[in-house]
Protein backbone atom coordinates (compact mmCIF):
# COMPACT_ATOMS: atom_id res chain seq x y z
CA UNK A 1 0.00 0.00 0.00
CA UNK A 2 1.29 3.64 -0.62
CA UNK A 3 2.70 4.88 2.73
CA UNK A 4 2.40 8.39 1.56
CA UNK A 5 -1.15 8.30 0.50
CA UNK A 6 -2.52 6.73 3.56
CA UNK A 7 -0.68 9.58 5.42
CA UNK A 8 -2.31 12.28 3.32
CA UNK A 9 -5.68 10.99 3.61
CA UNK A 10 -5.71 10.13 7.26
CA UNK A 11 -3.99 13.70 7.88
CA UNK A 12 -7.03 15.60 6.23
CA UNK A 13 -9.49 13.46 8.01
CA UNK A 14 -7.88 14.65 11.20
CA UNK A 15 -7.90 18.51 10.24
CA UNK A 16 -11.54 18.29 8.48
CA UNK A 17 -13.55 15.54 10.47
CA UNK A 18 -14.79 15.21 13.89
CA UNK A 19 -12.56 12.21 15.34
CA UNK A 20 -14.16 8.42 15.50
CA UNK A 21 -16.79 7.48 17.67
CA UNK A 22 -15.35 6.26 21.05
CA UNK A 23 -16.91 2.98 20.47
CA UNK A 24 -14.84 2.79 17.68
CA UNK A 25 -11.72 4.10 18.53
CA UNK A 26 -8.58 2.34 18.49
CA UNK A 27 -7.50 3.91 21.62
CA UNK A 28 -10.40 3.45 24.03
CA UNK A 29 -10.47 -0.13 22.94
CA UNK A 30 -6.68 -0.17 24.66
CA UNK A 31 -7.99 1.49 27.50
CA UNK A 32 -11.16 -0.81 28.12
CA UNK A 33 -8.97 -3.96 27.45
CA UNK A 34 -5.92 -2.44 29.84
CA UNK A 35 -9.01 -1.52 32.03
CA UNK A 36 -10.53 -4.91 32.30
CA UNK A 37 -6.91 -6.46 33.12
CA UNK A 38 -6.47 -3.59 35.90
CA UNK A 39 -9.95 -4.37 37.50
CA UNK A 40 -10.11 -7.63 38.10
CA UNK A 41 -6.65 -8.63 39.23
CA UNK A 42 -6.12 -8.48 42.75
CA UNK A 43 -2.64 -6.86 44.25
CA UNK A 44 -0.21 -9.61 45.84
CA UNK A 45 3.26 -9.07 46.19
CA UNK A 46 5.86 -6.36 44.00
CA UNK A 47 6.85 -9.52 42.35
CA UNK A 48 4.07 -10.96 41.11
CA UNK A 49 2.03 -7.23 40.18
CA UNK A 50 5.18 -6.23 38.34
CA UNK A 51 4.73 -9.55 36.30
CA UNK A 52 1.07 -9.43 35.92
CA UNK A 53 1.20 -5.40 34.73
CA UNK A 54 3.81 -6.80 32.42
CA UNK A 55 1.10 -9.61 31.14
CA UNK A 56 -1.23 -6.64 30.60
CA UNK A 57 0.91 -4.59 28.81
CA UNK A 58 2.05 -7.38 26.14
CA UNK A 59 -1.78 -8.22 26.01
CA UNK A 60 -2.41 -4.76 25.00
CA UNK A 61 0.65 -4.26 22.67
CA UNK A 62 -0.43 -8.04 20.87
CA UNK A 63 -3.95 -6.88 20.52
CA UNK A 64 -2.52 -3.05 18.69
CA UNK A 65 -0.12 -5.16 16.80
CA UNK A 66 -3.11 -7.57 15.34
CA UNK A 67 -5.64 -5.08 14.66
CA UNK A 68 -2.88 -2.96 13.01
CA UNK A 69 -1.57 -5.59 10.25
CA UNK A 70 -5.88 -6.34 9.27
CA UNK A 71 -5.54 -3.95 6.11
CA UNK A 72 -2.94 -6.75 4.88
CA UNK A 73 -5.88 -9.20 4.84
CA UNK A 74 -8.92 -7.17 3.52
CA UNK A 75 -9.46 -6.54 0.14
CA UNK A 76 -9.17 -3.71 -2.26
CA UNK A 77 -10.31 -0.86 -1.55
CA UNK A 78 -11.59 -1.63 1.80
CA UNK A 79 -7.61 -2.49 2.92
CA UNK A 80 -7.19 1.27 2.02
CA UNK A 81 -9.68 2.32 3.88
CA UNK A 82 -9.03 0.86 7.42
CA UNK A 83 -5.43 1.89 6.88
CA UNK A 84 -6.69 5.59 6.56
CA UNK A 85 -8.74 4.53 9.73
CA UNK A 86 -6.22 3.27 12.05
CA UNK A 87 -3.46 5.68 11.38
CA UNK A 88 -5.80 8.24 11.85
CA UNK A 89 -6.66 7.07 15.42
CA UNK A 90 -3.21 6.96 16.24
CA UNK A 91 -2.69 10.80 16.12
CA UNK A 92 -4.36 13.62 17.04
CA UNK A 93 -3.75 17.22 16.11
CA UNK A 94 -7.06 18.99 15.94
CA UNK A 95 -8.40 17.63 19.02
CA UNK A 96 -5.70 18.83 20.88
CA UNK A 97 -5.79 22.01 19.70
CA UNK A 98 -9.80 22.03 20.43
CA UNK A 99 -8.99 20.63 24.42
CA UNK A 100 -6.15 23.80 24.80
CA UNK A 101 -8.19 26.55 22.84
CA UNK A 102 -11.05 25.83 25.65
CA UNK A 103 -8.72 26.75 28.41
CA UNK A 104 -8.77 30.29 26.93
CA UNK A 105 -11.13 32.03 29.10
CA UNK A 106 -10.80 34.44 32.17
CA UNK A 107 -13.65 32.79 34.12
CA UNK A 108 -11.22 30.37 36.19
CA UNK A 109 -14.22 28.23 36.87
CA UNK A 110 -14.43 27.56 33.45
CA UNK A 111 -10.38 27.31 32.85
CA UNK A 112 -10.21 24.67 35.74
CA UNK A 113 -13.06 22.63 34.47
CA UNK A 114 -11.38 22.66 30.94
CA UNK A 115 -7.90 21.82 32.45
CA UNK A 116 -8.95 18.90 34.22
CA UNK A 117 -9.56 17.58 30.91
CA UNK A 118 -6.49 17.44 29.83
CA UNK A 119 -4.11 16.92 32.72
CA UNK A 120 -4.08 14.31 35.70
CA UNK A 121 -2.86 16.69 38.43
CA UNK A 122 -5.70 18.25 41.11
CA UNK A 123 -6.50 21.50 39.54
CA UNK A 124 -8.60 22.41 42.29
CA UNK A 125 -6.32 24.82 44.32
CA UNK A 126 -4.24 25.84 41.35
CA UNK A 127 -4.38 29.89 40.51
CA UNK A 128 -4.79 31.18 36.93
CA UNK A 129 -1.29 31.50 36.22
CA UNK A 130 -0.67 28.01 36.86
CA UNK A 131 -3.64 27.09 35.25
CA UNK A 132 -2.34 28.45 32.35
CA UNK A 133 0.65 27.08 32.59
CA UNK A 134 -1.14 23.46 33.19
CA UNK A 135 -2.36 24.10 29.96
CA UNK A 136 0.46 24.85 28.05
CA UNK A 137 2.21 22.50 29.40
CA UNK A 138 -0.08 19.57 28.23
CA UNK A 139 -0.11 21.10 24.78
CA UNK A 140 3.75 20.67 25.19
CA UNK A 141 4.01 17.38 25.89
CA UNK A 142 1.32 15.95 23.53
CA UNK A 143 2.67 17.77 20.60
CA UNK A 144 4.99 14.81 21.29
CA UNK A 145 2.51 11.66 22.02
CA UNK A 146 -0.25 12.36 20.09
CA UNK A 147 1.51 14.14 16.98
CA UNK A 148 5.61 13.44 16.61
CA UNK A 149 5.77 9.78 17.95
CA UNK A 150 3.12 8.12 16.37
CA UNK A 151 4.03 9.16 12.90
CA UNK A 152 7.87 8.75 13.92
CA UNK A 153 6.95 5.04 14.49
CA UNK A 154 4.72 4.98 11.55
CA UNK A 155 7.91 6.23 9.61
CA UNK A 156 9.97 3.45 10.42
CA UNK A 157 7.23 0.78 11.06
CA UNK A 158 4.37 1.18 9.49
CA UNK A 159 0.93 0.77 11.02
CA UNK A 160 2.06 -1.84 13.40
CA UNK A 161 4.66 1.17 14.90
CA UNK A 162 2.22 4.14 15.32
CA UNK A 163 -0.84 1.98 16.93
CA UNK A 164 1.76 0.07 19.04
CA UNK A 165 3.43 3.16 20.26
CA UNK A 166 -0.28 4.08 21.13
CA UNK A 167 -0.63 1.42 23.15
CA UNK A 168 1.86 1.67 24.97
CA UNK A 169 1.21 5.36 25.62
CA UNK A 170 -2.54 4.79 26.58
CA UNK A 171 -1.13 2.11 28.88
CA UNK A 172 1.02 4.67 30.80
CA UNK A 173 -1.49 7.17 30.77
CA UNK A 174 -3.75 4.66 32.56
CA UNK A 175 -1.47 2.62 34.61
CA UNK A 176 1.90 4.48 35.40
CA UNK A 177 1.43 5.72 38.69
CA UNK A 178 3.68 6.26 41.38
CA UNK A 179 1.19 5.50 43.88
CA UNK A 180 0.13 2.48 45.40
CA UNK A 181 -1.91 0.56 43.26
CA UNK A 182 -0.08 1.44 40.29
CA UNK A 183 3.56 1.61 41.61
CA UNK A 184 4.52 -2.47 40.52
CA UNK A 185 1.71 -3.24 38.42
CA UNK A 186 2.19 -0.42 36.17
CA UNK A 187 6.08 0.01 36.19
CA UNK A 188 6.41 -1.90 32.93
CA UNK A 189 4.21 0.03 30.79
CA UNK A 190 5.48 3.64 32.65
CA UNK A 191 9.25 1.75 31.78
CA UNK A 192 8.30 0.57 27.69
CA UNK A 193 6.76 4.46 27.60
CA UNK A 194 9.67 5.75 28.36
CA UNK A 195 12.02 3.75 26.02
CA UNK A 196 9.66 4.80 22.86
CA UNK A 197 9.25 8.15 23.74
CA UNK A 198 13.57 9.02 23.90
CA UNK A 199 13.96 9.86 20.73
CA UNK A 200 10.68 11.43 19.55
CA UNK A 201 11.19 13.42 22.97
CA UNK A 202 14.74 14.92 21.62
CA UNK A 203 13.15 15.22 17.84
CA UNK A 204 10.35 17.53 19.18
CA UNK A 205 12.75 19.65 21.16
CA UNK A 206 15.12 19.87 17.43
CA UNK A 207 12.24 20.85 15.86
CA UNK A 208 11.50 24.10 18.26
CA UNK A 209 14.84 25.28 17.37
CA UNK A 210 14.13 27.54 14.16
CA UNK A 211 11.80 29.22 16.48
CA UNK A 212 14.21 29.62 19.86
CA UNK A 213 17.87 29.19 18.50
CA UNK A 214 20.23 28.72 21.02
CA UNK A 215 17.86 29.48 24.18
CA UNK A 216 15.88 26.19 23.00
CA UNK A 217 19.07 24.27 23.99
CA UNK A 218 19.40 26.13 26.91
CA UNK A 219 16.09 24.98 28.36
CA UNK A 220 17.14 21.42 27.38
CA UNK A 221 19.74 21.23 29.80
CA UNK A 222 17.37 22.60 32.27
CA UNK A 223 15.33 19.73 31.69
CA UNK A 224 16.54 17.53 34.23
CA UNK A 225 13.65 16.35 36.05
CA UNK A 226 12.14 13.65 34.21
CA UNK A 227 13.63 11.15 31.31
CA UNK A 228 11.15 12.48 28.63
CA UNK A 229 8.10 14.61 29.45
CA UNK A 230 9.53 17.82 30.54
CA UNK A 231 11.77 18.04 27.50
CA UNK A 232 9.59 19.15 25.34
CA UNK A 233 7.73 21.51 28.31
CA UNK A 234 11.03 23.15 28.23
CA UNK A 235 11.60 24.45 24.81
CA UNK A 236 7.95 25.32 24.66
CA UNK A 237 8.98 27.54 28.02
CA UNK A 238 12.07 28.92 26.23
CA UNK A 239 9.88 29.55 23.29
CA UNK A 240 7.02 31.71 24.81
CA UNK A 241 9.52 32.98 27.70
CA UNK A 242 7.19 32.33 30.30
CA UNK A 243 7.60 29.90 33.27
CA UNK A 244 5.94 26.21 33.44
CA UNK A 245 5.61 24.63 36.30
CA UNK A 246 4.26 21.47 37.85
CA UNK A 247 4.80 21.60 41.74
CA UNK A 248 6.86 19.93 43.31
CA UNK A 249 8.31 18.58 40.03
CA UNK A 250 9.80 20.93 37.99
CA UNK A 251 9.73 24.89 36.96
CA UNK A 252 11.33 26.62 33.63
CA UNK A 253 11.91 30.21 34.59
CA UNK A 254 10.12 33.21 32.73
CA UNK A 255 7.59 35.62 33.00
CA UNK A 256 3.87 35.20 34.41
CA UNK A 257 2.01 32.78 31.81
CA UNK A 258 -1.52 34.44 30.71
CA UNK A 259 -4.27 33.62 28.56
CA UNK A 260 -2.28 35.73 25.50
CA UNK A 261 0.32 33.02 26.04
CA UNK A 262 -1.75 29.89 25.55
CA UNK A 263 -2.55 31.63 22.37
CA UNK A 264 1.17 31.76 21.29
CA UNK A 265 1.68 28.31 22.52
CA UNK A 266 -1.12 27.19 19.78
CA UNK A 267 0.49 29.31 17.31
CA UNK A 268 4.52 27.78 18.04
CA UNK A 269 2.11 24.41 18.20
CA UNK A 270 1.01 25.21 14.50
CA UNK A 271 4.42 25.45 13.32
CA UNK A 272 5.73 22.86 14.69
CA UNK A 273 2.98 20.11 13.18
CA UNK A 274 3.48 21.87 9.68
CA UNK A 275 7.04 21.68 10.58
CA UNK A 276 6.82 17.93 10.77
CA UNK A 277 4.14 17.23 8.36
CA UNK A 278 6.49 18.41 5.55
CA UNK A 279 9.72 16.34 7.04
CA UNK A 280 6.83 13.10 7.27
CA UNK A 281 5.67 13.75 3.88
CA UNK A 282 8.78 13.94 2.66
CA UNK A 283 10.27 11.19 3.85
CA UNK A 284 7.36 9.14 2.81
CA UNK A 285 7.67 10.33 -0.93
CA UNK A 286 11.33 9.92 -1.49
CA UNK A 287 11.35 6.31 0.14
CA UNK A 288 13.97 6.77 2.81
CA UNK A 289 12.17 5.38 5.63
CA UNK A 290 11.01 1.73 5.64
CA UNK A 291 6.95 1.57 5.73
CA UNK A 292 4.11 0.68 4.47
CA UNK A 293 5.60 1.23 0.80
CA UNK A 294 8.00 -1.74 1.46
Amino acid sequence: MDALAIFVLALLWDLLLEEPPAKLHPVVWFGKLAGLFDSHYKRRSPALDFLAGMATALVVVAFAFFLSISPFFAPYPLNYALAVYLLKSSFAIRSLYEHIARTITDDIGEKRKAVSMIVSRDVGKLDKPHLNSASIESLAENLNDSVIAPLFYFLFFGLPGALIYRAVNTLDAMLGYRNERYEFFGKFSARLDDVLNFIPARLTVLLYLPLGGRRVFHYYRLARFKINSDKPIAVMSAVLGVWLEKPGVYRFPGRTPKNGDIKRALRVYWIVVAEWVVIVSLLLATGVCPCLSR
